[in-house]
C-alpha cells in the first residue's frame, strides 16, 4: 500500500500538473470504484483543480465549488500520468481523468477491487474522511507519546493504526522500528520515555529520508515505481538477508496478507519471535534465539 512518502510524491507531482488546470472528462471503467453518488462525478467536468491535500493515505483534489475528490489507493491502486485521452490498459484500468494538459489514469492490480473514489462537497464532508491520526511532522514528542499510549497494542500495530498515526503502514513501520531498535511486539503502554523519544525521532527521520530519496530519484517525472519493497530498505522485505547494521539475518512474522520484518540482534536481544503458522509446525525445532539459527 502506498504510504506517506509515496503519497507525498504523488501529490507533489500532481500539483505541478493539475493545479490550475481544467478537468474536461471523467471515464470510469469499474462499477466497484465510486463509493458516492451525490454529487455525481460528472459534476467535476469543466471544473478547475485549485489545491491538493493528503488525508492519511488518501489523495485529495480540491475543485471549484467546494468539491473534493478523494482517492484511496489501498494496496494495489496506482496513478499514472499519460498523454491526453490515453486509453485504458488491457488489465487493471479503473478510471481516467482527462485534463486539458494530460490524462490521469487510476489502475489496480489484482481482482479484489479495494481502491475507491469518493466525491463530497464542503470541508465538513471532507473531514469525515480523515482517519484522525497524528501528523508526526507537526507533533511534539509529548503528543506522540500520548497517541502511542492511548491504547494498549503492540508498537507495530499502534504505528500502523490510522486513527493514531498519519500515513504509516506495514513497510515503513518495519523500517522505523529497526531504526529505533525496538521489537515490533513491544507493548505501546509499557515503553519508557526514552524508548518513546527514540521512536519519535526514528519515525520522523525515516519518513523524511524516504521522501527526500524519492524526490531525488523521481525528479520532475511522474512517480511510476511505487512499491513497498525497495532495495535500499534495511529490513522490510529482506527476510534472510543480512541486517545492514549488524549483519544478522533478517527475520519475519507472517500473518494474514502482511508480514513483519525485523533484526533479532538489533531489536529483540537475539530472540526469534514466534511465527504463528511456522513455529506451530516446527514446535520444538523452532529456533528461539539467533544463536540457534
Amino acid at each position: 500500500m502506498p504510504e506517506l512518502p509515496d503519497i507525498a510524491l504523488y501529490i507533489e507531482a500532481l500539483e505541478r500538473r493539475v493545479v490550475g488546470r481544467r478537468l474536461d472528462a471523467v471515464r470510469v471503467r469499474s462499477a466497484f470504484l465510486v463509493r458516492t453518488y451525490d454529487p455525481p462525478l460528472s459534476s467535476l467536468e469543466e471544473k478547475v483543480v485549485r489545491r491538493m491535500r493528503r488525508l492519511g493515505k488518501r489523495i485529495v483534489f480540491g475543485f471549484d465549488d467546494e468539491l473534493w475528490l478523494i482517492f484511496h489507493l489501498m494496496i494495489a491502486g496506482r496513478l499514472h500520468w499519460k498523454d491526453r485521452g490515453a486509453k485504458f490498459p488491457g488489465k487493471g484500468g479503473l478510471a481516467a481523468f482527462d485534463f486539458e494538459n494530460g490524462t490521469l489514469l487510476l489502475t489496480e492490480a489484482g481482482s479484489k477491487h479495494r481502491a475507491s473514489l469518493h466525491l463530497v462537497r464542503g470541508e465538513e464532508n471532507l473531514r469525515a474522511h480523515a482517519p484522525g491520526g497524528l501528523d508526526v511532522f507537526a507533533a511534539t514528542v509529548g503528543e506522540f507519546a500520548a497517541a502511542l499510549r492511548r491504547e494498549s497494542h503492540t508498537v507495530k500495530r499502534s504505528l500502523t493504526d490510522p486513527r493514531l498515526f498519519d500515513g504509516i503502514g506495514n513497510a515503513y513501520s518495519d523500517e522505523i522500528l529497526h531504526r529505533a531498535k525496538l521489537s515490533p511486539f513491544a507493548l505501546s503502554q509499557k515503553l519508557s520515555d526514552e524508548e518513546i523519544a527514540r521512536l519519535f525521532a526514528a519515525t520522523r527521520e525515516v519518513l523524511r529520508e524516504w521522501i527526500e530519496r524519492f524526490r531525488e530519484q523521481t525528479g520532475d517525472r511522474f512517480p511510476e515505481k511505487v512499491t513497498a519493497f525497495r532495495p535500499e530498505m534495511a529490513v522490510h522485505g529482506k527476510f534472510g538477508k543480512p541486517c545492514p547494521v549488524c549483519g544478522a539475518p533478517v527475520q519475519r512474522i507472517r500473518y494474514a496478507d502482511n508480514e513483519t520484518n525485523y533484526c533479532p540482534r538489533c531489536q529483540t536481544d537475539g530472540r526469534i519471535l514466534a511465527d504463528r503458522s511456522l513455529s506451530r509446525l516446527l514446535k520444538d525445532d523452532w529456533p528461539g534465539h539467533l544463536d540457534e539459527l
